[in-house]
């Protein structure tokens, strides 16, 4: 029976793995319209990527796989709240304050001490950051430090 949870599972990833590559492909064509790297390319390969796992799962299900129970649960559904809160929170605060407080608060429910977690946060928000905006010419919303930008 785990088996086919896994295999259920893995239709339905499918499925989202075909719409969000079919939205991405909506997006649309930047001013220019030649470059190889544009807005759609890293929710593509997000797609391409959830779709080889699913069928991965489909095709080739763990054996035992044991539904998680009591605090295993709780953790789980605090990540979700989290990453929720984090898309909510993406535009009016920022990406990196965002990223700060997400990742951070991921670390920390994974066992790093607070403040550590919260300089991981800082630092993976401050990387990626750069890494988009400057080497991937892709803006991100800045929020709140959209202050300092016109400063």
């Amino acid at each position: 029976m785990t088996q086919l949870n896994d295999r259920i599972f893995g239709v339905l990833m499918l499925v989202l793995a075909v719409a969000y590559g079919w939205g991405a492909t909506q997006f649309p064509v930047p001013f220019g319209g030649s470059e190889a790297v544009g807005p759609e390319t890293f929710p593509k390969v997000l797609a391409v990527v959830l779709a080889l796992s699913s069928l991965y799962l489909m095709f080739k299900p763990d054996p035992d796989n044991a539904w998680p129970k009591g605090r295993i649960i709780l953790e789980l559904v605090i990540a979700v709240l989290v990453l929720v809160a984090y898309t909510l929170l993406l535009q009016p605060l920022g990406f990196i304050p965002s990223t700060l407080l997400a990742v951070g608060t991921l670390c920390w429910r994974m066992g790093a001490a607070p403040v550590r977690a919260y300089v991981t946060g800082a630092v993976a928000g401050v990387v990626v950051y750069l890494l988009f905006t400057y080497a991937l010419n892709l803006a991100l919303p800045l929020g709140v430090l959209s202050v300092l930008e016109g400063s």
